[in-house]
């Protein structure tokens, strides 16, 4: 590759590393062109890039941002899912392809930011609901509380009124 090449494909990958919010990083050896395409695909409609990338290069671009951890991840045939919105989406992706298809497709582990993620962690991160449901739940958990509290505390006066209205109704009655 000519050193002009090897330069534009280092800022390539450094422009995405820093624009990107989430990156999988897999092992494609033993995937066919049709499903390499199938997946790529896949992951275009959910917005991700998917990129077999140059170890050496990547390591670079890695470098040349400031995430020396994530250098050494690039080992062996390596390909990235990187995705930009939600960060659980190219592991759901992913992960749902594999299941799907049944692929050799092998999972090597990711960054989120610049810290560095496990095949374990990216299926877990492939598990979680997406953001807008777990802002709600974590709503819920802050309401449930409070609600039980105003509750407990208008118990008492929902006590002293049900016995007023029955005091009415008595008086009323004679």
């Amino acid at each position: 590759m000519a050193r002009e090449k090897k330069a534009q494909v280092m800022d390539s990958l450094e422009a995405i590393f820093t624009r990107c919010s989430v990156g999988i990083l897999t092992d494609y050896r033993g995937l066919a062109t049709a499903e390499l395409n199938s997946l790529r695909r896949k992951l275009r409609e959910a917005g991700i890039d998917y990129k077999v990338v140059k170890n050496t290069l990547a390591r670079l671009a890695a470098k040349r941002v400031g995430w020396d951890k994530m250098a050494g991840s690039f080992e062996g045939p390596v390909a990235v899912a990187f995705g930009y919105g939600e960060i659980s989406e190219p592991a759901k992706v992913l992960m749902g392809y594999i299941k799907g298809s049944k692929s050799t497709l092998g999972i090597k582990g990711g960054f989120l930011g610049d810290r560095l993620l496990t095949p374990a962690e990216v299926e877990t991160l492939s598990a979680l609901p997406a953001r807008e449901v777990l802002l709600g739940q974590v709503m819920a958990g802050i309401q449930g509380p409070i609600v039980a509290l105003a509750s407990v505390l208008a118990a008492p006066i929902r006590g002293m009124m049900g016995v007023l209205q029955a005091r009415m109704k008595q008086l009323e009655g004679r």
